[in-house]
């Protein structure tokens, strides 16, 4: 007897779960490409940086995981935002200093050195921003088959 279980274990094909997506490599790499000239170029402008800066984020950590992985787009948005919060609760507990890193280096960069819950919100827009337009263009996509 098979029941509805077994058919959602058999499929025509086997799922990957490692897969290069060109359309996300290219969007990882113009974001990454626009957070750098944000960082480099537009320091004096403040909101820039500091809230356009995380929202995209976000986004670039997103379109970076689903580049390799072939998993729900929906988790992946869900994990990097743990992610992201991760790294805020980091700088909360100054985990960068605690490491004995110090202003200047690579790391202390990346973990960061100042907590704001304006920041967590910039990741959740982010966030919610992208999984709009996920949900849009699938929208779409289906609509034009």
């Amino acid at each position: 007897m098979q029941t509805g279980a077994d058919s959602l274990l058999r499929t025509s094909r086997p799922m990957r779960l490692f897969g290069l997506s060109r359309r996300h490599i290219l969007l990882a790499m113009l974001l990454f490409a626009i957070e750098v000239v944000i960082a480099a170029r537009l320091p004096h402008v403040s909101w820039v940086r500091a809230y356009l800066g995380d929202v995209l984020v976000v986004v670039l950590l997103y379109a970076m995981v689903r580049s390799v992985l072939r998993i729900n787009d929906y988790l992946v948005l869900l994990m990097v935002f743990v992610f992201a919060c991760g790294i805020e609760m980091a700088q909360y507990f100054h985990v960068a200093e605690r490491l004995g890193y110090v202003r200047g280096d690579v790391m202390y960069t990346v973990i960061g050195n100042t907590f704001s819950w304006g920041d967590i919100v910039c990741y959740a827009v982010g966030c919610i921003a992208t999984a709009v337009i996920v949900l849009l263009s699938r929208t779409l996509f289906r609509i034009h088959r």
